[in-house]
């Protein structure tokens, strides 16, 4: 029915449906669940970030889940009125196009909220409308799409560690008194509800995870708009708190040793780190072809040139773990490389610590340069020659001349010249 015949026989235009809504503005009347909100920042290198507004994630009586957004300078007339879970009606609005990076709903227009909304509270429940829908998605899936920056989907399974301790150990996150228990690196959602659990939680949902890799392993990371819930809140852990029940062997197949925990650490607390950890930052290669060798019973073998009693010399091999603004990825530092940042050979280094110290270099595990662990935290150029043999999407080897000393020899070039 049109707006025009609902106007002449006295009935009102059912509510508008999120499939029906077009890019642009709309006059029609919509009706949802608020399922979800949160602040939208925009990221700023080494800073809060800058606050655009709040994000919504809205259902409606299809099940259609959107997104919907209030600017920075409407948040004050409306953040009283949200509440989670309450059904609104919503008149007047803007759909614009989603933003292209992480995707919290299938719809892709977002619901915007202007000085022409009218958004109003209706007080009696629509059972109609679904309290949660979860966007729950395989380890396959994750894997597919990771480090794309794209759908940020939600994420169900058991819990086998938290902050390092098995289950049976019960550990607690969140103690007033003690302020190192603040460090642990999980979302306030997660500590609070932890700790506010009678018996200790098995299962556990996330929602909008954005899957990274790191150090090689998946890690499921979590978001401003992520949600924790456990065991018995909601369907799917209901669910899978049963499964797990009727099939208590599959809790073995995940070895809580090989668990890996990215945390986030100060640059100080990285240095401190090194400098109790000694590094084997430097391999033992052909003197002729730079190759690492191979350990004989008596001698050493080299690979490439096929000679068993080759003469070695120690070579550099540093990762640096570097970022841009987009992206990470580690480069390998091989060869002659690493005397461009240090200004010394590494013979230099390692002899002077093995005299300093005693005994046999091939003892002694030497610790990184000072060198390296000062430029921790400094802003660096790289020239990078990429060759099939030694390139992945995140991870570069590179050795020999480096970009320091091609500038260097290009000088001498100009001044002979």
């Amino acid at each position: 029915m049109s707006k025009e015949a609902a106007i002449r026989t006295g009935e009102s235009s059912p509510p508008l449906l999120f499939r029906q809504v077009s890019p642009g503005p709309g006059d029609s009347t919509m009706q949802f669940r608020l399922l979800h909100f949160w602040d939208a920042r925009k990221n700023v290198k080494g800073g809060p970030g800058i606050l655009l507004g709040i994000e919504l994630l809205l259902i409606d009586a299809e099940g259609t889940v959107a997104q919907g957004f209030i600017g920075q300078n409407r948040r004050n007339q409306y953040e009283k009125e949200l509440k989670r879970g309450m059904i609104y009606t919503l008149t007047n609005y803007y759909a614009s196009n989603n933003k292209v990076m992480y995707h919290v709903a299938d719809q892709r227009l977002v619901i915007c909220i202007s000085h022409a909304s009218e958004l109003r509270k209706v007080e009696e429940d629509i059972e109609a409308i679904l309290t949660e829908r979860f966007r729950i998605h395989s380890f396959a899936d994750f894997e597919a799409n990771c480090d794309l920056r794209g759908d940020l989907h939600d994420v169900v399974g058991h819990l086998k560690l938290v902050d390092g301790h098995p289950l049976h150990q019960r550990p607690v996150l969140c103690i007033k008194d003690d302020s190192a228990s603040r460090k642990v690196l999980a979302a306030e959602n997660f500590r609070v509800k932890f700790d506010a659990c009678a018996d200790t939680p098995t299962v556990l949902l996330v929602t909008t995870v954005n899957p990274k890799r790191l150090g090689g392993k998946l890690c499921l990371s979590s978001m401003s708009s992520s949600r924790v819930f456990f065991d018995e809140e909601v369907d799917p852990t209901k669910e899978y708190l049963a499964w797990l029940a009727t099939n208590p062997s599959v809790t073995s197949l995940v070895n809580p040793v090989e668990v890996v925990k990215a945390e986030t650490l100060t640059i100080g607390e990285i240095a401190a780190f090194i400098k109790r950890q000694p590094a084997q930052w430097y391999y033992i290669a052909c003197k002729d072809c730079q190759t690492k060798l191979n350990r004989g019973p008596t001698t050493l073998l080299c690979p490439k040139c096929g000679n068993e009693n080759a003469t070695a010399v120690a070579n550099y091999r540093v990762e640096l773990s570097v970022y841009d603004n987009d992206e990470q990825c580690t480069f390998i530092i091989l060869g002659d490389a690493g005397k461009d940042l240090t200004g010394r050979k590494e013979t230099e280094l390692s002899d002077a610590y093995v005299q300093e110290n005693g005994g046999d270099e091939a003892e002694i595990e030497v610790p990184l340069p000072q060198c390296f662990i000062d430029a921790i935290g400094q802003t660096k150029k790289f020239r990078i020659k990429v060759a099939h043999y030694n390139f992945t999407s995140t991870r570069l080897s590179g050795g020999g001349t480096s970009a320091i000393e091609e500038e260097k020899k290009a000088k001498r070039t100009k001044r002979s010249g």
